[in-house]
Protein backbone atom coordinates (compact mmCIF):
# COMPACT_ATOMS: atom_id res chain seq x y z
CA UNK A 1 0.00 0.00 0.00
CA UNK A 2 1.26 3.37 -1.06
CA UNK A 3 -0.19 5.25 2.01
CA UNK A 4 0.94 3.21 4.81
CA UNK A 5 -0.32 6.37 7.20
CA UNK A 6 -3.43 5.61 6.06
CA UNK A 7 -3.62 1.77 6.60
CA UNK A 8 -5.56 -0.38 8.75
CA UNK A 9 -4.11 -3.75 10.14
CA UNK A 10 -6.08 -4.04 13.39
CA UNK A 11 -8.37 -6.92 12.69
CA UNK A 12 -11.28 -5.19 15.19
CA UNK A 13 -11.03 -2.06 13.37
CA UNK A 14 -11.73 -3.86 9.59
CA UNK A 15 -14.40 -6.03 11.42
CA UNK A 16 -15.94 -2.64 11.99
CA UNK A 17 -16.30 -1.64 8.97
CA UNK A 18 -17.25 -4.70 7.43
CA UNK A 19 -20.14 -4.35 9.81
CA UNK A 20 -20.88 -0.51 8.55
CA UNK A 21 -20.43 -1.58 4.79
CA UNK A 22 -23.76 -2.69 3.38
CA UNK A 23 -22.25 -4.19 -0.11
CA UNK A 24 -19.10 -5.87 -1.41
CA UNK A 25 -18.20 -6.06 -4.58
CA UNK A 26 -16.89 -9.24 -5.73
CA UNK A 27 -13.94 -9.57 -8.60
CA UNK A 28 -13.63 -12.63 -10.52
CA UNK A 29 -11.38 -13.71 -13.04
CA UNK A 30 -13.03 -13.08 -16.82
CA UNK A 31 -11.94 -12.89 -20.43
CA UNK A 32 -10.80 -10.49 -21.55
CA UNK A 33 -11.74 -8.51 -18.45
CA UNK A 34 -12.17 -8.61 -15.26
CA UNK A 35 -15.75 -9.16 -13.65
CA UNK A 36 -17.14 -7.57 -10.69
CA UNK A 37 -20.13 -7.44 -9.55
CA UNK A 38 -22.02 -6.30 -6.02
CA UNK A 39 -23.51 -8.24 -3.47
CA UNK A 40 -25.25 -8.57 -0.11
CA UNK A 41 -23.03 -10.21 2.32
CA UNK A 42 -22.68 -12.02 5.81
CA UNK A 43 -19.99 -12.87 7.30
CA UNK A 44 -18.07 -14.07 10.58
CA UNK A 45 -14.71 -13.55 12.06
CA UNK A 46 -13.71 -16.79 14.27
CA UNK A 47 -9.67 -17.63 15.97
CA UNK A 48 -8.59 -14.73 13.51
CA UNK A 49 -10.46 -16.08 9.93
CA UNK A 50 -12.97 -13.76 8.76
CA UNK A 51 -15.34 -15.68 6.19
CA UNK A 52 -17.98 -13.68 4.35
CA UNK A 53 -20.92 -14.97 2.95
CA UNK A 54 -22.62 -14.66 -0.22
CA UNK A 55 -25.77 -16.09 -2.17
CA UNK A 56 -27.37 -16.08 -5.35
CA UNK A 57 -29.67 -18.19 -7.75
CA UNK A 58 -28.24 -21.23 -8.73
CA UNK A 59 -26.67 -20.47 -12.20
CA UNK A 60 -25.27 -17.20 -14.14
CA UNK A 61 -22.22 -15.55 -15.43
CA UNK A 62 -20.72 -15.12 -11.80
CA UNK A 63 -21.62 -18.47 -10.86
CA UNK A 64 -19.77 -19.93 -14.05
CA UNK A 65 -16.57 -17.73 -13.53
CA UNK A 66 -16.27 -19.37 -10.04
CA UNK A 67 -16.40 -22.72 -10.71
CA UNK A 68 -13.58 -21.76 -13.15
CA UNK A 69 -11.51 -20.08 -10.96
CA UNK A 70 -12.63 -19.05 -7.38
CA UNK A 71 -9.70 -17.33 -6.51
CA UNK A 72 -11.87 -13.81 -5.84
CA UNK A 73 -10.80 -10.38 -4.21
CA UNK A 74 -13.69 -8.49 -2.33
CA UNK A 75 -13.73 -5.20 -1.66
CA UNK A 76 -16.26 -3.08 0.74
CA UNK A 77 -16.28 0.81 1.09
CA UNK A 78 -18.05 3.83 3.18
CA UNK A 79 -18.11 6.86 1.50
CA UNK A 80 -18.28 9.36 4.08
CA UNK A 81 -18.33 13.21 2.19
CA UNK A 82 -16.07 15.31 0.17
CA UNK A 83 -14.03 17.66 1.95
CA UNK A 84 -11.43 20.36 1.66
CA UNK A 85 -7.53 19.59 2.01
CA UNK A 86 -5.23 22.18 4.38
CA UNK A 87 -4.03 22.82 1.35
CA UNK A 88 -7.45 23.88 -0.23
CA UNK A 89 -7.50 20.44 -2.39
CA UNK A 90 -10.44 18.38 -2.62
CA UNK A 91 -10.42 14.59 -1.53
CA UNK A 92 -12.71 12.06 -0.27
CA UNK A 93 -13.33 11.02 3.62
CA UNK A 94 -13.93 7.10 3.45
CA UNK A 95 -13.18 3.30 4.91
CA UNK A 96 -12.45 0.49 3.13
CA UNK A 97 -11.22 -3.13 2.93
CA UNK A 98 -9.78 -5.31 0.20
CA UNK A 99 -9.11 -9.14 0.89
CA UNK A 100 -8.41 -11.70 -1.20
CA UNK A 101 -9.32 -15.73 -1.10
CA UNK A 102 -11.41 -18.20 -2.19
CA UNK A 103 -14.50 -19.07 -2.71
CA UNK A 104 -16.35 -22.82 -2.45
CA UNK A 105 -20.05 -23.76 -1.82
CA UNK A 106 -21.60 -25.00 0.97
CA UNK A 107 -24.68 -26.75 1.55
CA UNK A 108 -26.63 -28.18 4.07
CA UNK A 109 -25.96 -26.36 7.59
CA UNK A 110 -23.27 -24.41 6.48
CA UNK A 111 -26.15 -23.04 3.69
CA UNK A 112 -28.52 -22.33 6.42
CA UNK A 113 -25.94 -20.68 8.41
CA UNK A 114 -24.67 -18.79 6.21
CA UNK A 115 -27.97 -17.11 4.81
CA UNK A 116 -28.51 -16.39 8.75
CA UNK A 117 -25.55 -14.18 8.63
CA UNK A 118 -26.44 -12.48 5.55
CA UNK A 119 -30.08 -11.91 6.80
CA UNK A 120 -28.72 -10.49 9.95
CA UNK A 121 -25.92 -8.36 8.24
CA UNK A 122 -28.84 -7.05 6.22
CA UNK A 123 -30.66 -5.85 9.03
CA UNK A 124 -33.14 -9.15 9.57
CA UNK A 125 -31.59 -10.74 12.09
CA UNK A 126 -34.04 -14.34 13.51
CA UNK A 127 -35.84 -13.51 9.84
CA UNK A 128 -37.72 -17.05 9.55
CA UNK A 129 -37.19 -17.78 6.06
CA UNK A 130 -38.56 -21.06 3.77
CA UNK A 131 -35.95 -23.42 4.14
CA UNK A 132 -36.62 -24.56 0.97
CA UNK A 133 -35.83 -21.94 -0.67
CA UNK A 134 -32.36 -23.23 -0.23
CA UNK A 135 -32.77 -25.72 -2.99
CA UNK A 136 -32.81 -22.85 -5.02
CA UNK A 137 -30.31 -20.72 -3.76
CA UNK A 138 -26.74 -21.07 -3.54
CA UNK A 139 -24.67 -20.11 -0.89
CA UNK A 140 -20.77 -19.63 -1.40
CA UNK A 141 -18.68 -19.11 1.56
CA UNK A 142 -15.66 -17.18 0.54
CA UNK A 143 -12.26 -17.89 3.07
CA UNK A 144 -10.35 -14.88 3.32
CA UNK A 145 -6.61 -15.29 3.47
CA UNK A 146 -5.64 -11.78 3.68
CA UNK A 147 -7.42 -8.44 4.25
CA UNK A 148 -6.01 -5.00 5.21
CA UNK A 149 -8.26 -1.81 5.61
CA UNK A 150 -7.54 2.03 4.36
CA UNK A 151 -9.06 5.44 5.58
CA UNK A 152 -9.15 8.55 4.85
CA UNK A 153 -9.77 11.45 7.27
CA UNK A 154 -9.40 15.29 7.21
CA UNK A 155 -7.86 17.13 10.30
Amino acid sequence: MRRTDREIKDPTEIVDILCRANTIRLALHDEPYPYVVPLSFGFEKTTGQITLYIHGAKEGHKHTLLARNNHVCVEAGIFHHYAETANGGLTVVYESVIGFGKAAIVEGNEAARGLDLICTHCGFHGHVYDHAALAHTRIYKITLSSITGKRRSVS
